[in-house]
C-alpha cells in the first residue's frame, strides 16, 4: 500500500483536483478531434458513395451499358426485382444480382453531360 502512494503517477495532486473540469476538457479535446477526423475522412465519404451505389442500381434500366463486378461488359435486357439479365452477345443472356452491377455507362447520358459542360 505504501509503496503505489509513493508513485507520482498514481497520487492526486490538490491543484489538478480543484481545476477537474478544464482540465477533463482538455484531455477529452484531443479524442474529439480524432472523432470527428475520422467522420469527415472515412464514414461521411462511405456513406456518400453508398447513396450514390443505391441510386445507380435502382436507376437501371433496359438498353443500360453495365460492367459487373467480374468485369463482365454487356447491355441490360432486363431488370426484375434484384436480378438484373445482360445481354454479353448477340444471342447470349447472362443473370446477375443487382449488386454485382460495378458501372452504368450510358452514352446518351455522357454526351448530355458534355453538351452542359461546354454551354457553361
Amino acid at each position: 500500500m505504501n509503496l503505489l502512494m509513493t508513485l507520482p503517477l498514481l497520487m492526486v495532486q490538490p491543484e489538478a483536483s480543484a481545476q477537474g473540469g478544464a482540465s477533463s476538457l482538455m484531455t477529452l479535446a484531443p479524442l474529439l478531434i480524432m472523432i470527428l477526423i475520422f467522420y469527415f475522412l472515412i464514414m461521411r465519404p462511405q456513406s456518400k458513395k453508398q447513396k450514390e451505389t443505391k441510386s445507380m442500381l435502382e436507376s437501371l434500366k433496359k438498353g443500360d451499358k453495365v460492367t459487373t463486378i467480374g468485369g463482365i461488359r454487356g447491355t441490360v435486357d432486363s431488370v426484375k426485382d434484384d436480378i438484373v439479365s445482360v445481354r454479353v452477345d448477340g444471342s447470349t443472356k447472362i443473370d446477375f444480382i443487382k449488386s454485382a452491377i460495378s458501372s452504368v455507362a450510358n452514352p446518351s447520358t455522357e454526351v448530355e453531360k458534355k453538351e452542359t459542360k461546354e454551354e457553361k
